[in-house]
């Protein structure tokens, strides 16, 4: 019998602090790193490190990329400050930069001209040629498509034409392929993520300045009937890929009146708002 598993996302939940919680939890990043040397994505290392966030000691998860696919995905300054402002100097890069994880930062740098638009068939063949089981397979493309979804009904376009500019380069797809590996490895069938929690104000993205929660987090639970709680932080919480991901895994909103918790693992985020700064997981029963 499979395992259920708890998501608490008390600080919002993203790729990367997903993925950290379930290795906490005992997932193999043998049977990770295997995995992930099959991916057909240069320009990326994994870190797994130890760190404290509110004092306490949580699994980080780092997908560390070269200079020339890196972002600014964790530089409050740039996703939040006004010090990079939308200057004529800078305009010209927007348009080309494919920047990973969510909807965010891009890189302000030359070496746009070697980025791939990655749209869901070059995806899917990344996904079928990585050597995974094929349930985490499964589970990585149902991810992948309901981003897609999501990035499709914000702007306008059909699901075959969506190119992510934003998760589609190597760190979201590292990501999303770690959750899948993980969850198959600890073998969970059941996951239970009662809500989100959410921040407000804008953030700094590929389109300009958009508002928190972002058009590909709103859609996506809007359509999958994710409760979200809005909360007095501004900035960014939930990623499209968090997001995506709870949609993908989550078999119930509602925990039992009563439970045991077999093990817990807490996943790191990047970015400081002030807030504890982990996912928790609990393998419950």
């Amino acid at each position: 019998m499979g395992k259920t598993l708890y998501l608490e996302c008390n600080s919002g939940i993203s790729g990367d602090m997903t993925v950290g919680a379930l290795i906490d939890l005992g997932a193999d990043t043998k049977v990770l790193d295997a995995v992930l040397d099959t991916v057909e994505a240069e320009g990326f290392k994994i870190k797994y490190s130890r760190v404290k966030r509110s004092g306490l000691d949580c699994q980080d998860f780092d997908v560390i990329l070269d200079e020339e696919h890196d972002g600014h995905d964790h530089d409050m300054e740039y996703l939040y400050g006004h010090t990079h402002s939308h200057d004529g100097e800078h305009d010209h890069h927007h348009d080309h930069h494919h920047n990973h994880e969510n909807q965010e930062s891009q890189h302000h740098q030359e070496h746009h001209h070697h980025h791939v638009h990655r749209g869901m068939k070059e995806i899917t063949a990344i996904i079928d040629n990585a050597k995974m089981t094929d349930n985490a397979r499964k589970v990585a493309k149902r991810i992948f498509e309901i981003l897609a979804e999501a990035e499709s009904k914000a702007h306008g376009l059909p699901v075959e034409e969506v190119h992510f500019h934003e998760v589609g380069a190597v760190d979201s797809i590292v990501d999303v392929i770690s959750i899948a590996v993980c969850i198959d490895n600890l073998g969970v069938d059941k996951v239970i993520v009662p809500k989100l929690y959410e921040g407000h104000g804008t953030v700094r993205c590929q389109h300009g300045i958009l508002p928190v929660p972002v058009p590909a987090v709103t859609n996506i639970v809007a359509d999958h009937k994710i409760s979200l709680e809005i909360i007095d932080v501004k900035g960014e919480l939930v990623t499209p890929t968090g997001a995506a991901a709870v949609a993908a895994l989550r078999t119930d909103d509602k925990l039992p009146k009563e439970f045991k918790i077999e093990k817990v693992g807490m996943g790191s985020g990047k970015r400081d708002y002030g807030l504890a700064g982990f996912v928790r997981a609990m393998i419950i029963s």
